[in-house]
């Protein structure tokens, strides 16, 4: 079982590299040539990949990288919240990202069974990498809503800006106060619960976004963390 996690672990390691090569643009057709050729020993094909590049912003031999990564190195074909978790920690050697790779993967696991299936990961990546704004906004806007209840609340938005703070560790700037995040929600709050109940919504989330370019940068958090 622990070699399986291990080998799961570089797996999504180097699903996430072929995935910003992707993005860049760098990943060309020769470099797309031999990750192919690395990965021969799975060549089953999921039977929902036409239908995945209908329902995604990435192309068929895209899906076809990342899936045969994926399932090269996680045979199971599912990633759980301990390997996630680890995974995320390499990139944060500095802070604890734990609190916050809890509540990422909670947004990836859509069915709340306690794992990510490729299906899951590559359509939360197809949304926040090549999404419209508003595709974007709503992913964050459900990664906000902890309790999945419709809404954000004080408590919900202090628990992932603190998980933030605490992923940056030394590099957050200004230095982290220990009433920075609180100062941070009450100002979002303020811009954003246009009705005064206490909670936000959806369109009030997107609306204030959109009406105000800092607080945008500030809630699109997962693509300046990714």
């Amino acid at each position: 079982m622990a070699g399986c996690t291990s080998l799961c672990r570089q797996g999504v390691l180097k699903l996430i590299q072929s995935l910003q090569r992707l993005v860049s643009g760098t990943l060309t057709k020769d470099r797309t040539d031999d990750e192919l050729e690395m990965m021969t020993m799975v060549c089953h094909r999921p039977e929902g990949l036409e239908q995945l590049e209908a329902q995604t912003n990435f192309t068929k031999q895209e899906l076809q990288i990342l899936y045969r990564g994926f399932k090269n190195e996680c045979p199971s074909g599912v990633v759980n919240e301990e390997t996630f978790k680890h995974i995320y920690a390499q990139f944060f050697p500095h802070g604890d990202a734990t609190t916050y790779a809890h509540y990422l993967f909670n947004a990836f696991d859509t069915t709340n069974n306690g794992s990510i299936k490729f299906e899951d990961f590559v359509m939360g990546l197809s949304t926040l990498l090549r999404g419209s704004l508003r595709e974007k906004l709503e992913w964050t806007f459900h990664l906000y809503d902890i309790n999945r209840d419709g809404y954000i609340n004080r408590e919900e938005m202090t628990e992932i800006v603190s998980a933030i703070y605490d992923m940056m560790g030394k590099y957050t700037y200004p230095a982290l106060k220990g009433d920075v995040p609180k100062q941070h929600v009450d100002a979002f709050f303020q811009k954003m619960d246009k009705n005064k109940d206490g909670v936000v919504t959806l369109d009030e989330f997107v609306l204030a976004c959109q009406e105000d370019e800092t607080m945008m940068r500030s809630m699109q958090l997962f693509e300046n963390v990714m």
